[in-house]
């Protein structure tokens, strides 16, 4: 089932999305496809983090959780891009979309400070 979010900062590279549609992949469990009606060439995959990667435990930022309401940790979701360039599939962990899974308000945030990669790869 598809899922609107409303990115409550504009998201790296695409500042016209104001809204954006988070479709699962059929077949694909954690997978998901993330578009946007305002800007048709925006279309990226993106991985559930808690079904993924369930050691990957980021720090938010107390001004990046007031981005999204401040929700608590059962209401958070977290997603992260995938890349697919260079015959290499990575994710990025450094810049995760955050997501109040109680309201769909969203961020790509970036987790100054913290030794997450830009590109993990993922294993084949």
């Amino acid at each position: 089932m598809s899922r609107v979010l409303v990115p409550q900062a504009p998201l790296l590279g695409f500042p016209t999305a104001v809204t954006l549609s988070l479709d699962p992949v059929e077949g694909a469990v954690g997978l998901y496809s993330l578009s946007s009606v305002q800007v048709a060439e925006l279309r990226l995959f993106v991985l559930d983090a808690a079904i993924h990667f369930p050691d990957y435990c980021p720090v938010f930022t107390h001004n990046q959780l007031l981005l999204l309401g401040t929700p608590d940790e059962s209401n958070q979701s977290v997603f992260v891009i995938v890349n697919t360039a260079n015959n290499q599939t990575t994710v990025n962990l450094l810049a995760p979309i955050l997501v109040n899974a109680g309201t769909g308000s969203c961020a790509q945030v970036i987790l100054d400070g913290q030794d997450w990669p830009l590109r993990h790869i993922l294993p084949a």
